[in-house]
Parts: structure tokens; C-alpha cells; sequence
């Protein structure tokens, strides 16, 4: 089965990742492309066929010819564009985060309950093969003693300006990007509150962004947190957060620097085995990414390597979305899913 796509929002992941991705699968066709600036809306139309090419969101969702769309615009749009998605009988993948509140994801949760639909959100690291690798090998919940999970980065900007053309338009009217800031900055003060600091709210931002993988991911290996036992932000984007979970306290760090170097990964440490998976930039497609699983006995030290994988996430996710859309199953990164990772976000938020 051909799935007919329309992609909104044409900036950098969706010029690195999901359109070169959807026009290397011969199961998917990028009929249409939507973005507030023309130039790009012309650029990408023309680099990948698409026939249907406009600034205005509605003729994606209201084109008979499209089966699924891409929101891959700025968050503050995430809830009313996924709204008006599932208004039309689309199917939908949604970039992370599906929203920036619980007070907007709410009532689209009540609306997929009885949406005959897929709607699928974009955490790729959770179908990432080490990371499925690692889920198998998991120990018993009761044999860990110890987590540690980080986000040590770049911003893209360092990788992406050395591996790939990335159309930056200059026509986005000026109106709408300072629209977007003062929306954003209204739906984030909703959860860190009116008075909040500048760098508290940049952080929250980190959160939802950066952090949404790792969350995300901490979840499904580890369930929910009992809660969160501290919190602690500087200037805005470094951030450490510990996670109580009964037995064992989960470390996350997220640091955004000026260092070339992508560090993110999850390691599990039981009293005999250190479990350890690292991701490298996804701004540079197909890196190496391996499970190491180092274990000790009384007389030698030995480490199993699963991999390398050099499979790309964006792909096999996008492996998981064909099969929602075709089979009718439910993703396993869904609109109830996330919002566990708000209220995480909200209850770490609270404590800067």
C-alpha cells in the first residue's frame, strides 16, 4: 500500500530527515508540501515532485488525494494543526513534543479515542535498534542499582553546515515569526508560571525538546518515576534532574555547549553487569550506534557488543508508522503516552 503524504513545516528536520526518508520509500508519496515561507514551499516542491505546494495548511488537510500528514511545525502549532487533522480524517505523525501543555493535549486524547486514525508521535530513539536491543536485555527491575541518562550536544547547526543543504528562507514575514515567540512564550508561562525567569523558561523549552527522547525512553525501559526527587537548572540550557524510582535513583543530565560532540545515551548498572547505549548526532544520517553490556566475575571483566547498527531511527520509526497506518495498529508512541512525559516536564519545571 502507497501512503499519499502532505508534510507541514519544511525547516531543518523535516529538509534532513523526513522528507529524504519519504522519497526513498517506494510505500510513501510526498504529494503536497506546506510552509509559511514561499521560497521554501517552492524549493522543496520542486526537489521532491510535489504537486500540491502552499502556505496554507488547509488545502493539505482538505487535499482528497492525501492520506497522512506530517506536522513538523513549530510546537506552539502542534495542538491546533493535529486538531484540525483529525477534524479532516487524516492520519497524522506528529514531531515531538505533541504539545507544550497537558491543557492542550487533553482533549485531543478524548478525540483519539474514537479516531479510527493513526496518530503517531515522533520519538525515534524508541525505535532506535540499540535502544529495542537493550529493552530485550533489560535485567529484572529489581536488579538495578543505578541509572544514568544524558544529553550532552551541539546544537545542529556545527554538523549540519558540514554534511548537508539545508534551504534557510529569509521571506518568513516578520509578523508571524514574532507570533510564534509571543505564543510560545504564553503556553510555556502556563506551566512555569507568569513570573518565571527567562532561563527557567528557556529550560522547560530544553525539556520538551531535547529531553522529550530521554523521558520518553527512561519510561518505557523503567515505567513512571515515583517522582522526581530534585531539579536544577543554570543559564537556561544545563540541567540535571534525579528520578526516584523506589530502589534505585535515575541521574538525567542535558547540557547544550559549544563542544563538537554528540553525547547521549542510557546506561543501567546492576551489581554485576553495566548495560550501555550511546546515540550519536542524528544530523548526520546512518552513524554507528551499538549496545555494550560489560559484565565481572571474581577472576575476568568481559563486554558483549550488540551491533553496529547503522540503521537510521527516522527510518525504522517511519518502518512502525506504515505499519499503524496499514494494519491499524496502535503506536506505541501515542497521544497517551505523552502525556506522561508533560507532566514530568511540568513537576521538573516547578522545581527551578
Amino acid at each position: 500500500m502507497t501512503i499519499s503524504v502532505g508534510l507541514i513545516g519544511l525547516g531543518e528536520v523535516a529538509q534532513l530527515m523526513h522528507l529524504p526518508l519519504l522519497a526513498d520509500d517506494p510505500r510513501f508519496k510526498i504529494a503536497g508540501v506546506c510552509d509559511v515561507s514561499p521560497s521554501l514551499v517552492e524549493a522543496m516542491g520542486t526537489r521532491y515532485g510535489a504537486e500540491l505546494r502552499t502556505a496554507k495548511a488547509e488545502e493539505i488537510f482538505s487535499a482528497p488525494e492525501i492520506d497522512a500528514v506530517f506536522i513538523l511545525a513549530p510546537d506552539y502549532l502542534h495542538a491546533e494543526l493535529l486538531s484540525r487533522a483529525m477534524e479532516a480524517g487524516k492520519h497524522a505523525f506528529i514531531e515531538k513534543p505533541v504539545c507544550l501543555t497537558s491543557r492542550e493535549l487533553l482533549p485531543l486524547i478524548e478525540r483519539d479515542k474514537s479516531n479510527p486514525k493513526t496518530v503517531f508521535v515522533g520519538y525515534m530513539r524508541r525505535y532506535a535498534r540499540p535502544f529495542l536491543a537493550l529493552k530485550e536485555r533489560m535485567p529484572a527491575q529489581g536488579d538495578i542499582r543505578h541509572v544514568r541518562i544524558r544529553d550532552l550536544i551541539r546544537e545542529s547547526h556545527f554538523f549540519v553546515d558540514q554534511t548537508r543543504h539545508i534551504v534557510r528562507p529569509t521571506d518568513v514575514p516578520s509578523d508571524v515569526v514574532a507570533e510564534g515567540w509571543a505564543r510560545t512564550d504564553a503556553l510555556v508561562r502556563e506551566v512555569m508560571g507568569a513570573e518565571a525567569a527567562r532561563d527557567a523558561l528557556r529550560a522547560y523549552t530544553v525539556l520538551t525538546g531535547l529531553s522529550s527522547h530521554s523521558f520518553s525512553a527512561m519510561r518505557e525501559l523503567f515505567g513512571q518515576p515515583k517522582g522526581v526527587v530534585g531539579a536544577r537548572q543554570t543559564g537556561g540550557e544545563s540541567l540535571v534532574v534525579l528520578f526516584d524510582y523506589g530502589h534505585f535513583t535515575c541521574v538525567y543530565e542535558a547540557i547544550i555547549h559549544d563542544v563538537a560532540r554528540f553525547d547521549a545515551g542510557i546506561e543501567v548498572l546492576t551489581q554485576d553487569a553495566h548495560y550501555r547505549i550511546n546515540y550519536d548526532t542524528p544530523y548526520i544520517r546512518n552513524l554507528p550506534t551499538r549496545l555494550e553490556i560489560t559484565r565481572s566475575t571474581d577472576h575476568e571483566t568481559g563486554t558483549e557488543i550488540v551491533g553496529p547498527f547503522y540503521e537510521d531511527a527516522f527510518r525504522v520509526e517511519l518502518d512502525a508508522f506504515h505499519e499503524c497506518v496499514t494494519t491499524g495498529a496502535r503506536p506505541k508512541t501515542d497521544l497517551q503516552d505523552s502525556l506522561a512525559d508533560l507532566e514530568l516536564f511540568a513537576e521538573v519545571g516547578r522545581l527551578f
